[in-house]
């Protein structure tokens, strides 16, 4: 059996979770520059609000419910997160980390449990411990577990818990799951199989093997014989290494003057470099782009990028930050207004491996040593304590964040004070 533990409107839960007097009360959480609406409450989906609506064109309704908005607080979301997942990780014997804030838990051997008082303790305890709700779907199969999961989380007399335990209740559930809600079924494959009448997952278990395999591949084969009860999708407990890594950003004020980009644009690379490290890879390629705001049609336009073929593949931010700025003093030009830069490093191989270079001058061994230290006293101090020159202090180029809460649990100066009598 698999349990599938998807995080109540997460970001909104991670906002109350320190700020008690926000219950009940509806929430929204911006994207980056505060641009569109990426979470919300119930009490902000009931007033009307929609996923990606820009906040300026909702600005009026928002005042009219006192609906309270949050800019993104990504750092402490994911300490949140693995707050959650360390928590769940003591309940089952292997978890997988799907997401931010969902995680499959495997129940394989928990057979002589009551697994509903399972689920149940293990969401009484995780709810206690982070302060984040939760919903547990359980089925034999990953897939199904989400379709558990999301019943459990529409229907409150459940408790937040629903297990699919036999075929009667299998069944019953899919025929009133709809096709295009079903893991693994994306926008295009569920306009395509309404027009063949399959509209519910249900409908969708009934279609011939042959014909879902020729139009819908082995992958939604596999889904079918998952919604069928017969499990195809194994659990992934080592997440893969990525293969590209991109850190890119919206300013805040559109930027004109090569220094200021200079500073944003190696930020990015220093990025890329530190998860090339935490990941054990090195990267064979860095692309570093501009471009103007498409939307400000007064303006001039202007679009570019730059692909720059390492001489060794490398995790080394120096020299990263190195090559990105390279890349940028070539493609920039003078007389624009920059909205948005960004540095992708590509051609990842793991860092046991690499190909080295007869004409390479670079101290390899030094500069890894050197990353080494300033990894390990940038965690025990604060990100970015150590860093290189070019990094720069103004970051006059930063993102627009006029309603972040503070990192509780991450920065000492915003712990929360307790006050008694």
């Amino acid at each position: 059996m698999f349990a599938l533990v998807d995080c109540n409107n997460f970001y909104a839960s991670c906002e109350r979770a320190f700020n008690p007097s926000l219950n009940g009360k509806p929430i929204v959480v911006l994207s980056n520059n505060d641009g569109c609406v990426i979470a919300r409450s119930n009490e902000a989906k009931a007033v009307g609000i929609k996923m990606g609506e820009p906040a300026f064109k909702i600005e009026p309704l928002l005042k009219r419910h006192n609906v309270i908005a949050f800019s993104s607080n990504y750092t402490l979301y994911g300490d949140m997160s693995q707050r959650v997942m360390n928590t769940l990780s003591q309940f089952a014997p292997e978890i997988e980390v799907y997401s931010i804030d969902e995680a499959f838990l495997n129940l394989s051997g928990f057979n002589l449990f009551n697994l509903n008082e399972y689920a149940k303790n293990i969401r009484k305890t995780t709810t206690k411990n982070t302060g984040i709700p939760i919903s547990i779907g359980v089925a034999n199969t990953k897939t199904l577990a989400k379709v558990a999961n999301r019943y459990a989380k529409k229907h409150p007399e459940t408790n937040g818990v629903f297990i699919i335990d036999n075929e009667e209740t299998r069944i019953k559930l899919l025929q009133q799951f709809e096709i295009g809600d079903v893991w693994g079924i994306g926008r295009q494959y569920a306009k395509f199989l309404i027009k063949y009448e399959i509209k519910t997952a249900f409908d969708y278990t009934q279609a011939p093997k042959n014909w879902v395999k020729q139009n819908l591949t082995v992958m939604g084969l596999r889904t079918q014989q998952e919604l069928l009860g017969i499990p195809c999708v194994e659990m992934e407990t080592e997440i893969p290494s990525k293969k590209a890594i991109c850190n890119a950003r919206s300013f805040g004020q559109m930027q004109s003057q090569l220094p200021i980009i200079a500073e944003a644009v190696s930020n990015f690379a220093s990025r890329c470099a530190y998860k090339l490290r935490k990941q054990k890879s090195v990267a064979n390629i860095i692309m570093v782009f501009v471009h103007t705001n498409q939307y400000r049609h007064d303006l001039k336009q202007y679009a570019c990028s730059r692909v720059i073929n390492l001489p060794v593949a490398t995790n080394s931010t120096i020299e990263l930050v190195h090559y990105a700025n390279i890349a940028l003093k070539s493609i920039f030009k003078e007389g624009y207004l920059y909205k948005k830069a960004g540095v992708i490093v590509s051609g990842i191989i793991s860092q046991n491996i690499i190909q080295q270079s007869l004409f390479d001058s670079v101290n390899n061994e030094k500069h890894k040593n050197i990353m080494q230290t300033v990894d390990n006293l940038n965690s025990k101090l604060e990100k970015d304590t150590i860093k290189l020159a070019a990094l720069g202090n103004k970051k006059q180029w930063k993102l627009r964040q006029e309603k972040l809460s503070p990192n509780y649990t991450t920065n000492w100066n915003d712990i929360i004070t307790v006050k008694t009598d």
